[in-house]
């Protein structure tokens, strides 16, 4: 993979220019694209990188995210092929105003749900890259970019960087802004980042964000919660033993480690969260659902269809579990620092489906920062991801839990 803070120093150093660094992402995500199918389409090539930050940065951006040069058709041509905003989201505006460049948009499933998306896995083409985020994931962990950005409602960004093999970050809820990114839930949607680290990510979202994230909160050797989570149903054999490893990997690096069971009230809340998306995702889809329901994908039409027969009471009380289980949160993190779980309940399935988000949603829904960690491997050589998960509004800390768990697992790789 590209790493963001290496292409940085390299340009910073004088090995390369930034249109250099540029122009070698272009050429290899063009060249590779066709087999891969991360990007839906690639912008016209600018005439020279703007100064900033992120200059010589290539970053695919999912179609889901408006953008001024390009259409955004949602995953979903047939109702929205070609159609061009007429500015650019929030998060594209901020990243062209660091001199970043958007190479183009990536693949997604439609509206960003569970109908599977064109792309391949970068490490076997019968296997899915995950969803919703497929295109974003499977661009940075090919090494085409070294920056992507994503969604993620339910688990869009920790699934898919588990399935593909790269460093994914969900932050804080709205700690990036979604104007601009086409709502499915409108209490959940959160945009995310994918690159080759948890240094990277870190980088990325101090500039983006304006926050200090490099710096600001390193707790040391942290002291990981390690949650099975049984409650959120079957997972693989090597999934667990990934987590057993990990766990391991962590105490000889230094760590304060134990299992953490979570609180009922988080529990009652992830059984919930289908009930608040799928009403939310009515709500959001409304005119597609009215207007254009023969061209909705089955998967995202089954939703909408649960949707519109959900009552608001049931959505209500769905809100209600949530917000007790963002209390509960609070106390769970007393005399821990992150969680240490699954991304996902193993390594990526076949193709006929983007895997389940069930050991994400949750987190998703406490709107708390998520990474995923890559690096270790099922027997076949499928990537297999762990999450780290802190505290609302404790990215730096997530982010710097993520690196020292990198750091921790290297001896073991």
């Amino acid at each position: 993979m590209l790493s963001l803070v290496d292409i940085l120093r390299r340009i910073d150093a004088g090995q390369t220019t930034a249109p250099d660094a540029v122009r070698e992402s272009r050429e290899a995500a063009m060249a590779r694209n066709p087999a891969l199918k991360a990007f839906v389409r690639f912008a016209e090539p600018a005439a020279a990188s703007a100064p900033g930050p992120l200059a010589g940065i290539a970053v695919g951006v999912k179609d889901v995210i408006d953008t001024a040069d390009m259409p955004t058709e949602l995953g979903c041509p047939a109702i929205y092929g070609d159609w061009r905003p007429r500015a650019d989201a929030a998060i594209v505006s901020r990243i062209r105003q660091l001199g970043g460049t958007i190479l183009g948009k990536t693949e997604t499933t439609a509206f960003a749900y569970l109908d599977p998306a064109p792309t391949l896995n970068p490490h076997r083409p019968d296997r899915t890259p995950g969803g919703s985020s497929a295109g974003s994931a499977a661009a940075v962990a090919a090494g085409l970019i070294p920056l992507a950005v994503g969604t993620q409602t339910a688990g869009s960004v920790i699934r898919p960087a588990s399935f593909c093999g790269a460093a994914g970050l969900k932050p804080s809820f709205r700690l990036l802004p979604a104007v601009g990114v086409k709502t499915t839930a409108w209490t959940l949607d959160t945009l995310g980042l994918f690159a080759a680290t948890a240094a990277d990510l870190a980088l990325a979202l101090e500039l983006i964000s304006g926050r200090a994230m490099t710096s600001a909160e390193d707790p040391g050797a942290p002291r990981f919660g390690v949650a099975a989570m049984p409650h959120a149903g079957e997972r693989s054999a090597e999934s667990m033993a990934a987590l057993e490893t990990a766990a391991r990997a962590l105490e000889s690096a230094g760590a304060d480690v134990r299992a953490v069971d979570l609180p009922d009230a988080l529990v009652e809340a992830d059984r919930r969260q289908p009930t608040l998306y799928q009403f939310e995702l009515h709500g959001s889809l409304g005119w597609e659902w009215r207007e254009r329901r023969a061209d909705l994908p089955p998967g995202i039409a089954a939703a909408l269809a649960a949707g519109e027969a959900t009552p608001a009471e049931d959505y209500d009380a769905a809100r209600g579990a949530a917000r007790r289980a963002r209390m509960a949160a609070r106390d769970l993190f007393d005399g821990l620092d992150v969680l240490l779980t699954l991304s996902a309940p193993g390594p990526a399935p076949g193709r006929e489906t983007t895997g389940e988000a069930r050991f994400n949603r949750l987190f998703t829904l406490l709107g708390a920062p998520c990474v995923n960690v890559p690096g270790l491997r099922a027997a076949d050589g499928m990537p297999i991801g762990l999450q780290v998960v802190a505290p609302f509004a404790r990215d730096a800390r997530c982010l710097a839990a993520a690196a020292f768990l990198e750091r921790a697992l290297r001896p073991v790789l």
